[in-house]
């Protein structure tokens, strides 16, 4: 370990640890969940579509507000708070199964439920950072961050995958639930003290909601990069809503090849985070936003090609490589978000854009059940990953393309200078 390395913060240590235990929980849950829809309670391609949607909903329903409130707090309380309710509510899902009682419905209520905690999460997990370990040091916490998302993404999808082959789907939910305790425990023990926001007064919800959505509005890079996901994240919604069912009963993977399958997105993303610096840093980070999606993301058009053999090596192939373009991608606009933007505007910075962006996701649930029961789960598949890979283009088209790096410095100076709401 380096001497200067950000793990030797222990305010860093702590989140790093209880990112670690949500991270894997959460990619448990996300292959153990759709699968307990899909094999244990018969789930139906508009109900898949419905459970993609609950997933992010919240982001759409409360994501504005949520940052106003972000702002107000202290972020590390939110944070654990979150992640004890999500806890709670996960572990639900096994005990309802145990008493023989578990319906869809109810699953579908507890993922919406845990959506409204994981909004609060998020946003205050992007603008908590850059106050425990400054802005200087963003691009390192982010992409040491990005490497745990990517190791849970492959340990997690496969540990459920055999897990649901001999324990059953809804037990291994067990496993998600006990992610977010953990996290919730380690976030309880960062002792770097947090400043208290500034008083408010009676400042209205509405004109400090808008005055976040003014700002990402301003900035014409940021505008690009939020189209530029939104696209990205509503036809990968699509696409998730459609995988499960398509790799079960069409490629005819079990839910361990499925598992493994999933994962295997996991490996490019690591990559990605333990080369992220140099690589950034070679190509720009304005150059990385667009040219690296423009290289990596046409590789989910291999995933509708899974099968056995060839077809299964095919699309881990292309999971891969999507895996090592998106983790870039996050690593370069993320801290460029945080770097621009005024503390006291972070938290309504990162609503705003997550209300575009995952608030597209919950549509994308619903095109994706719609496109199953329509064209069939390939052809749905299909149209999924083309409009994922096209969303790039909005950042190839921006002015991006023209910058190698951006004015961060400068940029910053002028959005301190405006007014408050």
């Amino acid at each position: 370990m380096r001497p200067d390395s950000l793990l030797r913060h222990p305010g860093f240590r702590q989140l790093f640890a209880g990112d670690s235990a949500s991270q894997l929980g959460t990619f448990v849950g996300m292959t153990a969940i759709p699968l307990l829809a899909a094999v244990t309670l018969a789930a139906t391609p508009f109900e898949m579509g419905l459970l993609t949607t609950a997933e992010t909903l919240g982001f759409l329903l409360i994501g504005l507000p949520a940052g106003v409130w972000v702002d107000r707090l202290r972020k590390r309380s939110l944070m654990l708070t979150a992640d004890l309710v999500r806890g709670g509510l996960l572990l639900s899902i096994p005990i309802a199964w145990w008493a023989g009682v578990l319906t869809m419905p109810q699953v579908l209520v507890i993922v919406l439920l845990t959506s409204f905690a994981t909004v609060f999460f998020d946003v205050s997990y992007q603008a908590y950072l850059p106050a425990l370990v400054g802005r200087e040091r963003l691009l390192e916490g982010n992409a040491k961050l990005q490497g745990v998302q990517s190791s849970a993404q492959i340990a997690g999808p496969s540990v459920a995958g055999v897990l649901v082959q001999f324990l059953g789907a809804a037990s291994t939910v067990v496993l998600t639930g006990a992610g977010y305790l953990a996290s919730a425990l380690c976030l309880w023990r960062i002792r770097t003290v947090e400043r208290r926001p500034p008083r408010t007064g009676h400042a209205r919800l509405v004109p400090q909601m808008l005055e976040g959505l003014r700002f990402v509005a301003a900035d014409r890079p940021l505008r690009a990069i939020v189209a530029c996901t939104a696209t990205a994240n509503m036809f990968g919604a699509a696409a998730q809503a459609v995988e499960v069912l398509f790799l079960t009963r069409t490629a005819g993977l079990s839910p361990a090849e499925v598992g493994m399958l999933l994962a295997v997105a996991g490996v490019g993303g690591i990559g990605a985070a333990l080369c992220a610096g140099p690589i950034v840093r070679w190509f720009g980070q304005a150059r990385s936003i667009w040219l690296l999606p423009l290289l990596t993301w046409p590789g989910g058009l291999l995933v509708p090609l899974a099968g056995p053999g060839w077809g299964l090596v095919l699309a881990g192939l292309g999971l891969a490589l999507t895996g090592f373009g998106v983790i870039l991608y996050n690593i370069a606009q993320v801290s460029y978000r945080q770097a621009i933007t005024p503390d006291r505007l972070l938290g309504r910075m990162n609503a705003s854009v997550r209300f575009v962006v995952w608030g597209a996701m919950p549509l994308g649930g619903l095109l994706g059940g719609a496109l199953g029961e329509g064209l069939g789960l390939t052809g749905a598949l299909w149209v999924a990953m083309a409009g994922q890979t096209a969303g790039a283009l909005w950042v190839v088209c921006s002015p991006l393309r023209r910058m190698r790096d951006l004015p961060v410095a400068e940029k910053e100076a002028q959005e301190t200078a405006l007014p408050t709401a």
